[in-house]
């Protein structure tokens, strides 16, 4: 009966470690730039990068900035997509076209502390007929800023710092450690995941792939295995 004793606290312990792991990392939302095409005069959330996306001329794209744990619950940009809006002042000319680009910066609660998000702008971009969307983003929006794997972390210099960080559900908007890495040109490589964090392996700031064992299920079994054994022992000694 003690051995069983024991082995049920053992149990009941890896319980209390695996659901704190487990509610931790679903309170947890990520502060990054999100990516959209419009689509039928509404925002969907893209399935390319903007660095591999090639709009075609009359296109609408959007960025929008806030904390959200994945593109199921990411906030849209808030201006209606209008292309004819953005780009009335912008006459079409032969061999290059145009492209609006929205950038909504959110709100002050998704803001990082001390920063004040700027008010949401639209503008039209001429670029060329090739150009992917992170062109036509760096030719409206200037200064952009990455981090050292491609991903975007500020655009016309908002926010300061920081680039996908995590931000804990419920928590007040805090400063992100400074980003210390360097920034590429405006243009992003090829390899970039412009504004979409989340659709990369890991997503930003996280360690540990997709369905990889954390740090809470090893000092779960750890715990499991030193209960167990102190069980057998203290068995063993009434025994004797």
């Amino acid at each position: 009966m003690i051995r069983v004793r024991y082995v049920l606290a053992a149990v009941v312990a890896l319980g209390l470690v695996l659901g704190t792991g487990a509610g931790g990392a679903q309170a947890a939302g990520y502060r990054y730039w999100s990516f959209w095409q419009a689509t039928g005069g509404s925002w969907a959330y893209a399935t390319q990068g903007p660095a591999v996306l090639r709009p075609a001329d009359g296109t609408v794209t959007g960025f929008r900035f806030a904390v959200s744990a994945d593109s199921g619950d990411a906030a849209r940009p808030r201006t209606a997509p209008d292309f004819a809006a953005v780009c009335a002042d912008t006459p079409a000319r032969d061999g290059a076209k145009r492209i609006a680009v929205v950038v909504d910066s959110g709100t002050a609660a998704d803001a990082p502390a001390g920063e004040e998000p700027p008010a949401p702008r639209a503008r039209c971009a001429r670029v060329g007929a090739d150009a992917t969307a992170a062109d036509a983003l760096a030719a409206v929006a200037k200064p952009l800023r990455y981090n050292s794997a491609a991903l975007l972390c500020a655009i016309s210099g908002y926010p300061g710092s920081g680039c996908g960080e995590q931000v804990p559900d419920g928590a007040a908007a805090r400063t992100p450690a400074p980003d210390t890495t360097p920034s590429p040109e405006d243009t992003p490589s090829s390899r970039a995941t412009l504004g979409d964090g989340r659709t990369e392996a890991t997503g930003p700031g996280t360690e540990d792939g997709d369905g990889g064992p954390s740090l809470g299920l090893f000092a779960g079994l750890a715990a499991v295995a030193v209960l167990a054994a102190a069980g057998v022992w203290q068995a063993r000694r009434r025994r004797g």
